[in-house]
């Protein structure tokens, strides 16, 4: 608790605090009304460029644009569709996934700014292969080493910290409790196949993309129509609740204890940005690959994006969790240490006074009167006897708690006995807390999944889509930071990062997924602002370049 608690302040000052969702807002509008809103008037166009056979003979590059961009989405197709989704809707409720569209449209012309520069820019290194992105931008065209330096760590960092460890940390979660396979074997088996693929290069890296990635996103959609035809008397309102709560917040309803605004609009912008990227500049990396000598014709492939990863899918997935009404139901869970506390004071969620004051404190409003318990509490055959306190986990008020003791070999075992509690939090590190809460992340659409005439089944099609969507997701940011490390130190440094990478991602697989969250939500943060300076300063570059573009297709 106390290192995600730490986590938790870092991040308020970052991706978690005011100013950001407006800086990434901001840029996007800026840009969007700079080059007169080119996600429309382009829109058609983008779709003719992307499933153009015709490939530039003369042109360099590695592959084509539908390779690049499914590359790129394979980047952003992941965890942040499901398990982001799921995130910000349990955080912020119905009216998170409005923002999230409003980031994923301005998102589309901030694609397209990034990615016609860094396919510029692009170089090629001493091994023959092709290596562009914001960095060479900001080095070549900005004329600015050290921000391009800034920005090369920041994404070789965040290619682990958002793009590989929560992926496969979700992937382990839904396999374990889809199917019971244990997290580490999970991990050994996922980081073996990663690597078979990303050691054949970008090549390889682009035909697995551009296999998996329509298939699994297939697989996906047909699963969420399912829920949403057996559910569509919800979908009306399920739609007046995105709309009607965007400014005002989400109201408190059966379990979930309600979202201010300022929640609602952080977490819907800050999952949008993990969703699609849009921004933070990696996908640019991919497509700087393009087999094209027309920079802008591949960041119009690019705006599609965001359309498809977040106004298409991340809509579906937000749709069936909302018309089942899984977000407001609690369900039997092992609860996560930094999920859960224990506070002074009986409350419950049935009265209307003790739901304003647990909305204040789950809400982190100053004038909660909630205090985190510390002291004793009494255990008895697995059951809390003290009185006199609440246990709250994943933003809610739990019911049914038992408590485990962990025996090792023995198992777990029924615990009896007196534990120690400081400011809400069990100090002895093997008591399992399990009981029903609301649940958040991958659990929870995954529980959606299965409201409708597919049944169980569609806990299946969540589980092997996640994985496929995870595993694709680590593919592409292995090469992100693989290019990020050749412009730090060369191709020397390839073998090195790849063994680090392949690392953290099995160690992951059996991390807190709360932690590894907040991390990727940290990391996010130090890629994103150097490369929306970099593009507000390039801004005169990249409206000749479009509006040159424009004149040439007319």
């Amino acid at each position: 608790m106390e290192l995600n608690d730490f986590l938790i302040s870092i991040d308020s000052l970052l991706g978690s605090a005011p100013w950001f969702p407006f800086i990434l807002l901001g840029v996007g509008l800026f840009f969007s009304v700079y080059l007169k809103f080119p996600q429309i008037r382009l829109f058609k166009h983008a779709w003719n460029v992307l499933f153009d056979p015709e490939v530039e003979s003369k042109a360099k590059g590695e592959t084509s644009h539908f390779q690049a961009m499914s590359m790129a989405l394979s980047g952003t197709i992941g965890t942040g569709n499901i398990g982001g989704v799921g995130l910000a809707v349990y955080l912020g409720g119905p009216a998170a996934i409005f923002w999230m569209l409003v980031t994923a449209f301005v998102g589309m012309t901030t694609k397209l700014v990034e990615v016609s520069l860094s396919h510029k820019y692009r170089v090629t290194v001493e091994d023959g292969t092709i290596s562009g992105g914001p960095m060479y931008v900001m080095d070549n065209g900005l004329n600015w080493k050290p921000l391009a330096i800034l920005f090369a760590v920041t994404i070789a960092i965040t290619s682990m910290g958002s793009g590989s460890m929560p992926q496969v940390n979700n992937m382990a979660q839904v396999l374990r409790e889809t199917f019971g396979i244990n997290e580490m074997l999970t991990g050994a088996i996922a980081t073996i196949l990663l690597g078979l693929v990303i050691i054949g290069g970008v090549k390889r890296i682009a035909n697995f993309a551009s296999k998996i990635v329509p298939a699994m996103a297939m697989l996906y959609i047909v699963g969420a129509a399912a829920v949403i035809i057996t559910n569509y008397n919800n979908i009306i309102p399920s739609f007046i609740s995105i709309f009607s709560d965007a400014f005002v917040g989400s109201s408190a309803l059966g379990g979930f204890l309600g979202a201010t605004f300022a929640f609602a609009f952080n977490r819907g912008v800050n999952r949008g940005l993990f969703s699609n990227e849009a921004g933070q500049g990696a996908a640019a990396i991919a497509h700087a690959s393009a087999i094209t000598e027309e920079p802008v014709s591949e960041g119009i492939v690019a705006l599609l994006e965001p359309f498809i990863d977040t106004i298409m899918i991340c809509t579906l997935t937000g749709l069936v969790i909302l018309s089942s009404g899984v977000w407001i139901e609690k369900y039997h869970n092992t609860f996560q240490k930094s999920d859960f506390a224990i506070i002074t004071g009986n409350y419950s969620d049935k009265d209307i006074e003790d739901k304003n004051e647990l909305y204040k404190y789950i809400n982190f409003l100053d004038d909660n009167k909630i205090r985190e318990y510390s002291n004793e509490i009494d255990i008895l055959n697995g059951k809390m006897t003290t009185l006199n306190v609440t246990i709250i986990n994943s933003r809610s008020v739990a019911e049914d708690v038992v408590f485990y003791k962990d025996q090792g070999i023995n198992g777990l075992q029924h615990y009896t006995g007196k534990l120690s509690v400081t400011r809400g939090d069990i100090d002895d590190a093997d008591i399992i807390v399990t009981g029903k809460s609301l649940v958040h992340s991958a659990a929870l659409t995954s529980i959606a999944f299965t409201k409708s005439f597919l049944g169980q089944g569609g806990k299946y099609i969540v589980a092997i889509a996640l994985t496929l969507f995870a595993f694709s997701t680590a593919v592409a940011w292995s090469y992100y930071g693989n290019r990020c490390v050749v412009y730090l130190l060369g191709i020397k440094a390839i073998l090195p990062f790849r063994l680090v990478y392949l690392t953290g991602f099995f160690l992951a697989s059996f991390a807190d997924t709360t932690i590894i969250w907040t991390i990727a939500a940290i990391t996010v943060v130090f890629s994103t602002l150097p490369n929306l300076l970099c593009m507000l300063m390039m801004r005169k570059e990249v409206k000749m370049m479009v509006n040159d573009y424009i004149n040439k297709i007319k």
